[in-house]
């Protein structure tokens, strides 16, 4: 209780620079926690429903059926990329049956491709928001409270020079509430760094389960495009 009480008096007796900036570090402590809360939150909803999700396209009989689902599954960057490229595959769809056209595989491919990495940049990109942030407080934050303990050193000078003594009961009140500063600097930069490579190797991670689920999703139309052109052969055979 005497250590709080001192600690909390150093702060009070601490000039008005060093206080302003133990005020915007606390200020980027809370910001940070706050992005770490969300983002923990968020990265533990996103694994559970990609998971759900990914079971539920390996079972699937058919896309309609995962295309319905996906439209559920918001929070699934799995089913957004799922839907960005089967909104693409229904337009292809559409195209074939209007204009009477033969399947070319290989065009159709090509398409889908561009449309799953453009999903999954989408979905890292939404997945890497505020992570800059997080990297920002966790860079600064401790030249900030640098900046914070050289300025109350210097007042401490300032008032070594006015009283005329250098000794330590006078040297050491100006210096503590110094280094107040840089301790609550690296106390707001700390978690920042720790939770940044965190969530940026999670993000890392997912973008690779997202590319290889990608190439899941095409290898499934694949498939749906040689059942088709088997069975227009067929059609064909007997007409």
């Amino acid at each position: 209780m005497t250590y709080n009480s001192s600690v909390l008096t150093m702060i009070m007796n601490a000039g008005p620079v060093v206080q302003g900036v133990l005020a915007f570090l606390v200020l980027m402590s809370v910001l940070s926690w706050t992005i770490i809360i969300l983002k923990t939150r968020v990265f533990k909803k996103v694994a559970s429903q990609d998971e759900e999700f990914e079971i539920f396209f390996s079972e699937s009989p058919s896309l309609s059926q995962v295309a319905s689902r996906a439209r559920r599954m918001t929070n699934s960057p799995m089913a957004n990329v799922f839907s960005t490229a089967y909104e693409d595959y229904k337009r292809l769809t559409m195209d074939v049956k209007l204009e009477n056209a033969p399947l070319n595989r290989k065009a159709w491919i090509d398409v889908l491709s561009r449309s799953v990495s453009k999903g999954v940049k989408l979905e890292i990109q939404e997945l890497e928001a505020a992570l800059p942030l997080l990297a920002t407080i966790g860079n600064s934050a401790p030249f900030i409270g640098l900046f914070g303990t050289v300025w109350g050193i210097m007042r401490s000078f300032h008032d070594i020079g006015l009283k005329g003594s250098a000794s330590l009961a006078t040297v050491a009140p100006g210096i503590s509430e110094a280094l107040i500063a840089t301790a609550v600097g690296l106390a707001a930069a700390i978690p920042a760094v720790i939770a940044y490579n965190v969530f940026m190797s999670q993000t890392n991670n997912k973008e690779q389960e997202l590319e290889a689920f990608g190439a899941d999703f095409l290898n499934e139309v694949e498939r749906e495009l040689l059942r088709r052109k088997s069975a227009s052969r067929i059609s064909e055979c007997e007409g």
